[in-house]
């Protein structure tokens, strides 16, 4: 498949306006299913021409010449491209996020490039024949996107044009609530090659699952997979609320609409066969589902069979095509009826054989850049404590890993025990209490976005509360996802200062989350992105990479708990193991023979990952 950001095509619906002088809409076309295409015709002058699917020219081509962009909606696929000179607006749908963006970066960076801007005499362009000499624009270089840079005035961003200033014809104008960057590459980060592998099985339609270790871009990989597929027609799931949260998706119950699926297949379809569920399910072609491991087998049969019967497709999960990531040998199957270790794995479903068509297996760590820490954190995944292993991480209880007054987070076995500890670490602070309160968007559902965002509704701070940061605000500042702070102050405006690891202190205000509900609603939490970080549950860290954790693994209770609370710390500086016991390490049988099978079918197959290749076997 050709890669968006070297072809600058873009697959997608459209709606054509035409406008009248009193910009009313007095001719509309809608057109499914068409390639957006950038072209040069003898001039050098740059236009848009709308294609069929099977490359024909649907006859509209129009100059990008005094354009505004309009990409507040572009994360759903959707932007739009006002051809003010024309009187025409193009209202694009369903477009993969990812190259719906490196589309509109391409036409700006073409368009602040462009040198053509030279007046064609009238006789010219009469002597030119209709067609002559059109061909398809070269991919962007870097010169041309240092000339955007220089033209704009602005290093690294593209936003409207302060009022009042015009901007040449040739260019354009980008309206939304968010920046364009304008990157030397249009990648906003370089996949490995074994990610690009994944990505590419992908979009060619196969039904794939892929696996790896703590830290090795799984999530990462998943939102690029998103990026590319249309929104439309693309489900986003995970197993828990806050996983959905993070990748923008619901959880795979209020997708399945069948409620908790321990009902007979009998009443499950009743369920499914609801006008709205089904018209989910029918709609649905490309189903992704996060933190696969926690999804309990005999679930993942029912929606099997639901999916034939509701799609009235015999195929496969009623010919969706499955998209399946997570690590069973972390957190596993969450069962209400099941004792712990007792619950049944997706693999070990009658129909996972028949869904999964390809697998994969992310090797290279990225949470991690110690080759030590990397080993060692391999073999505590597959349970295996050597005497060498157990000396390291004993040893790691008498480092001294608070920082400017930030204190180690303490990685609970129990959410109950991180509560407490929280609450009474709160109330032993002096001073004033100050309370933020989130703003729903429906106060009745407070308490289901408690459970789908990894923020509460009510959050209480004092000056010298350990905080935790639940949201990348800026890579480059270090402000990511689990990075650790302490409240210094609160600003005249009541928001908390917050000292971070990287010793920096920043303001921190109140951010948005977006949750979609069953049925397409959209429910938004405003709220500080912030949760107390004395102690943490081990369940709640999953996904976070902690700056300085400790741990106390004595009531572990589940297979891989231990594994995901060590697999938190960025290397050894920043672990503290209290009372280390490898007795409280170990990996569940049947999810190691699982990945034994697997990796043999990995070689059968011939598609080792192309990262670093680990030949021993378990």
């Amino acid at each position: 498949m050709t890669n968006a950001a070297e072809c600058p095509t873009l697959s997608c619906s459209v709606t054509l306006e035409w406008l009248n002088s009193q910009n009313c809409v007095v001719r509309k076309s809608a057109l499914k299913n068409v390639i957006l295409r950038l072209i040069r015709n003898e001039f050098r002058e740059i236009f848009l021409e709308i294609l069929t699917e099977k490359g024909t020219s649907v006859n509209n081509r129009f100059q990008l010449k005094g354009i505004t962009v309009h990409k507040k909606f572009m994360a759903e696929g959707k932007a739009s491209i006002n051809f003010q000179l024309q009187k025409l607006i193009l209202l694009i749908s369903n477009a993969p996020p990812v190259n719906l963006l490196t589309f509109l970066k391409t036409v700006f960076i073409k368009l602040s490039a462009d040198t053509a801007s030279t007046k064609v005499p009238i006789k010219s362009r009469l002597l030119s024949a209709k067609d002559k000499i059109i061909q398809e624009i070269s991919p962007v270089t870097l010169q041309e996107v240092n000339k955007a840079k220089a033209k704009v005035s602005l290093p690294n961003t593209v936003t409207t044009p302060p009022t009042g200033k015009k901007r040449p014809l040739q260019t354009m104008q980008v309206m939304g609530t968010k920046k364009i960057r304008i990157a030397s590459g249009l990648d906003p980060c370089p996949l490995t090659d074994e990610q690009k592998q994944v990505l590419e099985a992908a979009l060619k339609g196969q039904n794939i699952f892929f696996t790896g270790s703590a830290g090795t871009g799984k999530s990462y990989l998943l939102q690029r997979i998103l990026g590319a597929l249309p929104p439309d027609v693309t489900v986003a799931t995970a197993s828990t609320g806050v996983a959905a949260c993070q990748i923008g998706g619901v959880t795979l119950h209020s997708f399945a609409g069948i409620g908790s699926g321990q009902a007979s297949k009998e009443r499950c379809i009743e369920l499914a066969t609801r006008p709205q569920v089904q018209q989910i399910w029918r709609k649905c072609r490309h189903l992704i589902i996060d933190e696969i491991s926690m999804v309990e087998g005999e679930f993942f049969e029912k929606l099997e069979y639901v999916a034939r019967i509701v799609r009235n497709n015999e195929r496969p999960f009623g010919g969706i095509q499955l998209i399946l990531c997570g690590d069973f040998l972390q957190l596993p199957p969450v069962c209400r009826d099941a004792k712990p270790g007792q619950a049944k794995f997706c693999f070990q479903s009658a129909v996972w054989d028949q869904v999964i068509h390809t697998s994969f297996e992310l090797n290279k760590v990225h949470r991690q850049a110690d080759p030590e820490f990397i080993k060692i954190l391999q073999n505590v995944r597959i349970g295996r404590i050597t005497p060498e292993i157990s000396d390291k991480l004993i040893s790691t209880s008498k480092h001294k890993i608070e920082v400017e007054g930030i204190l180690a987070t303490r990685l609970c076995s129990h959410m109950q025990d991180a509560d407490l500890i929280n609450r009474t670490k709160m109330a032993e602070l002096p001073g004033e209490t100050k309370r933020f309160a989130a703003v729903d968007s429906d106060p009745y559902i407070s308490k289901q976005l408690d459970q789908q965002t990894p923020v509460a509704s009510v959050i209480e701070l004092k000056v010298g509360a350990q905080v935790m940061l639940m949201k990348n605000l800026n890579v480059s500042e270090g402000l990511v996802n689990g990075a650790r702070g302490v409240v210094t102050k609160f600003n005249e405006d009541g928001m908390p200062a917050i000292r971070f690891c990287s010793r920096k202190e920043y303001v921190i205000r109140p951010d948005r989350w977006v949750v979609k509900a069953a049925g397409g609603t959209i429910l938004t939490r405003k709220q500080l992105p912030l949760r107390l970080a004395w102690a943490f549950s081990i369940h709640k860290s999953q996904g976070l990479s902690l700056d300085c954790v400790e741990m106390s693994l004595s009531r572990v209770f589940e297979a891989g708990q231990a594994y995901v609370a060590l697999s938190r710390a960025k290397n050894f500086d920043t672990l503290r193991v209290l009372d280390f016991d490898p007795k409280q390490v170990w990996a569940n049988p049947e999810v190691l023979a699982f990945y034994r099978k697997f990796r043999r079918t990995l070689h059968a197959m011939e598609i080792v990952p192309l990262g670093k290749k680990d030949r021993k076997h378990y």
